[in-house]
């Protein structure tokens, strides 16, 4: 199903109001000479956490103890994301590390 050049401008146009409506609209509510509610502060502090808890449970789901490899790819990648993040303290180094190891444990080592 193709879309026609009407709803394709329309879909396109809804997409960008809607990325600058999130991009912008909180240095409207919430400027510099202004402090931020007390919720949004909290919620700042705390989400990073849990959305990373999150990820962590939805990647390790369906890891299955009793069959295959019995979790070792994954038990690997998670020790190097965590000695990664000690060592580095950085997001992006433990994740691009713990992935870039896993994908070469699952397509090398443990085929």
């Amino acid at each position: 199903m193709t879309m026609t050049t009407w709803q394709a401008v329309v879909t396109i146009a809804a997409v960008s109001l809607g990325t600058m409506l999130t991009r912008f609209l909180p240095f409207t509510l919430f400027p510099d000479s202004r402090r931020p509610p007390r919720t949004v502060t909290y919620l700042g502090r705390v989400l990073p956490h849990a959305m990373t808890g999150l990820l962590v449970v939805y990647a390790l789901k369906d890891v299955s103890l009793f069959s295959g490899f019995h979790g070792a790819p994954e038990a690997i990648a998670v020790l190097v994301i965590v000695l990664l993040h000690r060592w580095r303290h950085s997001m992006l180094v433990s994740v691009a590390g713990g992935t870039i190891v896993y994908m070469m444990l699952v397509q090398l080592v443990f085929v």
